[in-house]
């Protein structure tokens, strides 16, 4: 039989073909054949694979990771970034000690999709990033420590660009804040590297390696054949290291910025199945300290700072509201950044608790030396939204004071139909609508299309999507079936007449009668297209690849008469709903272009994209200052110090004298409302249901 020698498989063709072309061959000297950018694609998974005997012993980085905590002193709270992080495994392990404010950041995109397939299988809820460390996308003074480990310093083929790195590092260093490097031990690298050895790496794979110094004698050449047995040769790999001795980094560091560098003991990972551990043999450790004064801000107090304890949801639980069901790299920038802005309010030191498993106790335990607590959980309590007054309930069964609205008040207004019934016992005009608790209470009524089919209580529009706009009966059965899918089985709906006209928020901080009306702003449409209901839901919040991402918030432009009437009800909401230090309202108009009140909330999002700093960006008020005004706020109601910051805002409530009680305040605006009937004439009232039908039942 003659052998058939002809492979049809093209892809296994240009395979063998490439194996064959993949070396070079004997070279006299390494260091022509490694290029300038070598770091861009040696680490692969080849990469971990030649280097499994240490990177992948967890042993070895739990070793690491001690001397990094026991050195540094590390608090779990600290901000901490793992630059050139690699599959994150220091990162991660960090994560499993209890560790919640650490991120990764490395130029593979490989290994960074390896570390976030591993935190998922984890659950380990940290933050990934890809990116250049001589360009970091972070703030400055964002973080308390960042860490350069596993020998990842010195890539570059110039030292310049090594300095370039460490700036970077000190630009986003808090002031007080320390970087930890792991450095490859040049001095004694370069009496002892082995220039030729070679090493299985399982069964199949082994990998040949050359070294040499280059010709400056500052950097090590390295070269890997790594080869299969049944294939031959894979690939054939150089790649340099520039070699620092305590020395060098002394000056690098300084240079740099940094202050008292300090060398703390040299290193030698080395494992059970270790053969060749190349320049990760021994190793320099090292720390330095960031000496510069926080960012200077107008009126700034000198004294001794507040303590705020900022309370927010626990990125470690489920949250269904959020698509996935989890906190993603988008809820931790979110995180970030407002850490970053409360870090740029002077006089106030603050400290982040969202492990809710335990925060009774650190509750507790901080109780004594808690000043004011942020409460920023408006996830819930073990992220359940049906949960959030069990915050401020924990807050003051402690009696700590807090931000924002209490438990009474959150209950109330996470009740929509109940708002509904407030807000029409003021006289405020609400959108015609009813309460709906069964499949069987849609069949008794006549409607008048179309209709927002909408959960009763739920925030974050949890619920409410472009298909909650219905034109029949069918529809609304269908969409409640579809919802409490999601929500539940037996939760209560809302039908309410979809209003056309324009889709206003109004933004209120500090308390009546003392307080400040964000500029109304109203959703523009334009970029959704025509086919589309004008809705601001679910997937205008949560899901980029949806048409409505593209709805921006831009100023509402109302009449005069209009927007003044809708503050006053909004102020006379505010105070009668007992809201505290800061609330938004969501309003929509008619085809008749009156304003209709759809609903209130308390404590609405903090986020730096969020409608309350969108407003007050349109006045010139930052989002460190937005943050600000809520805090001085919450302190001006307890009387706790002078106010640290004054931010200027528009629309002030002028104070009266003498000072009405909110009550009072209240009761004034529905006896004004009553005798002027400025807004909603009993026709209006009496016309104010979905049809004629006699089955029609009235509006709430």
């Amino acid at each position: 039989m003659t052998q058939n020698t002809t492979d049809s498989n093209p892809r296994r063709k240009r395979a063998k073909g490439t194996a064959q072309t993949k070396t070079l061959g004997p070279v006299d000297d390494l260091e022509p054949h490694v290029r300038s950018d070598w770091w861009q694609t040696l680490f692969n998974s080849l990469y971990l694979k030649t280097d499994a005997d240490l990177l992948d012993d967890m042993e070895v980085t739990k070793g690491e990771a001690d001397l990094l905590v026991s050195i540094l002193g590390l608090d779990p709270e600290d901000m901490v970034l793992d630059l050139c992080c690699g599959q994150g495994r220091h990162v991660l392990e960090l994560a499993r000690r209890g560790f919640s404010n650490v991120e990764g950041y490395d130029r593979s995109q490989y290994l960074i999709r390896k570390a976030r397939t591993k935190a998922q299988k984890e659950n380990l809820q940290v933050r990934f990033r890809e990116g250049d460390a001589r360009k970091l996308p972070y703030p400055s003074d964002t973080f308390s420590v960042v860490t350069i480990l596993g020998n990842s310093f010195g890539y570059f083929d110039s030292a310049l660009h090594d300095r370039k790195v460490l700036e970077e590092v000190f630009r986003v260093l808090k002031p007080g804040g320390r970087v930890f490097i792991d450095a490859v031990d040049g001095d004694h690298m370069k009496k002892n590297f082995q220039p030729r050895s070679w090493e299985w790496l399982d069964r199949k794979y082994f990998v040949c390696r050359e070294r040499a110094l280059s010709s400056d004698g500052d950097r090590l050449i390295c070269r890997e054949v790594i080869c299969r047995n049944d294939r031959g040769i894979i690939t054939d790999r150089f790649y340099a290291e520039r070699l620092y001795n305590r020395e060098n980094l002394f000056e690098l560091l300084t240079a740099s910025g940094f202050s008292s560098p300090t060398f703390h003991t040299t290193f030698s990972p080395v494992s059970a199945g270790t053969q060749d551990a190349g320049m990760m043999g021994q190793r320099i450790l090292l720390s330095a300290t960031v000496e510069k004064a926080w960012p200077s801000l107008p009126n700034a107090e000198n004294k001794k700072p507040l303590n705020v304890v900022v309370v927010l949801g626990d990125p470690r639980k489920e949250d269904r509201v959020k698509p996935a069901c989890v906190f993603d790299d988008d809820d931790f920038e979110t995180v970030n950044r407002m850490k970053k802005a409360l870090s740029e309010i002077p006089c106030m030191k603050f400290t982040f608790l969202d492990r809710h498993e335990t925060l009774l106790e650190d509750l507790k335990k901080r109780a004594g030396k808690t000043d004011l607590v942020l409460n920023l959980c408006d996830e819930g309590f073990n992220n359940d939204p049906t949960k959030e007054l069990h915050v401020p309930a924990l807050l003051e069964q402690l009696n700590i004071p807090y931000t924002g609205a209490g438990p009474q008040c959150l209950a109330f207004c996470y009740d929509k139909s109940l708002v509904r019934g407030v807000a029409r016992e003021m006289r405020i005009p609400v959108a015609k609508g009813v309460l709906v608790t069964g499949d069987s209470d849609v069949s008794r009524l006549s409607f008048s299309f179309p209709l927002l089919v909408k959960p009763n209580s739920g925030d974050s529009s949890y619920g409410i999507t472009q298909k909650s706009i219905v034109h029949s009966r069918e529809e609304i059965f269908y969409m409640m079936k579809e919802t409490r899918e999601k929500i539940g089985a037996n939760k209560p709906f809302l039908l309410e007449e979809f209003l056309p006209g324009k889709d206003i928020s109004v933004g209120i901080i500090g308390n009546p009668p003392s307080c400040t009306v964000l500029p109304i702003t109203e959703e523009d449409y334009s970029a959704v297209p025509e086919d589309l209901p004008k809705l601001c839901g679910y997937e205008a919040k949560w899901l980029p690849d949806s048409p409505y991402w593209k709805i921006k918030t831009v100023p509402a432009g109302l009449p005069e008469k209009t927007e003044k009437e809708i503050v006053r009800c909004c102020l006379a909401l505010f105070t009668r709903l007992g809201c505290r230090d800061y609330a938004r309202f969501d309003w929509r108009l008619d085809a008749e272009g009156r304003p209709k009140l759809l609903e209130v909330n308390p404590n609405p999002g903090w986020c730096w994209d969020g409608h309350l700093a969108k407003m007050a960006a349109y006045v010139n008020i930052s989002y460190s200052g937005t943050l600000a005004a809520i805090l001085e706020a919450a302190k001006k109601r307890y009387g706790i110090g002078a106010g640290a910051v004054k931010v200027e805002l528009q629309r002030k409530v002028p104070v009266r004298s003498p000072r009405k009680s909110p009550d009072e305040y209240a009761a004034e605006f529905e006896e004004e409302v009553e005798a002027k009937g400025s807004i909603e004439s009993e026709n209006d009232r009496k016309r104010n249901v979905f049809s004629g039908n006699s089955q029609t039942i009235q509006a709430l």
